[in-house]
């Protein structure tokens, strides 16, 4: 039974890991919750967290999750009146698609066009 399968390679590893790492993302109760309230407009991790009636911890984790897959973006950053600087942030996709056949998956990201004001 050795050697049936073929070993894969350094570049199928990563693009599994990077591919894995989306799609636990998007199945992600809270992930997707913040990723898709964040599609329309730029919001701030507390008005995520009271939107979506999640502790603000779980928001912030969520979003450096999200940032390390390049999923979202930070779009701009406002100051709140004691001057502290708070990142707006906004998904870098409109929608996903993962297809499953055999073994292998794919997952498809349809990228969010922005058009500047």
């Amino acid at each position: 039974m050795r050697g049936l399968l073929p070993k894969p390679t350094l570049f199928e590893l990563d693009e599994y890991n990077i591919n894995q790492r989306i799609v636990e993302a998007l199945t992600n109760v809270c992930s997707h919750a913040v990723l898709f309230s964040v599609v329309d407009e730029a919001k701030s991790a507390l008005k995520i967290s009271k939107e979506l009636r999640l502790s603000l911890s779980a928001v912030y984790k969520t979003l450096v999750q999200l940032d390390k897959l390049a999923l979202v973006r930070i779009e701009k950053f406002e100051f709140s009146n004691e001057g502290k600087k708070i990142k707006q942030y906004r998904s870098k996709i409109n929608s996903a698609n993962i297809s499953i056949n055999g073994n292998k998956f794919e997952v498809l990201l349809d990228p969010l066009i922005i058009m500047d004001k």
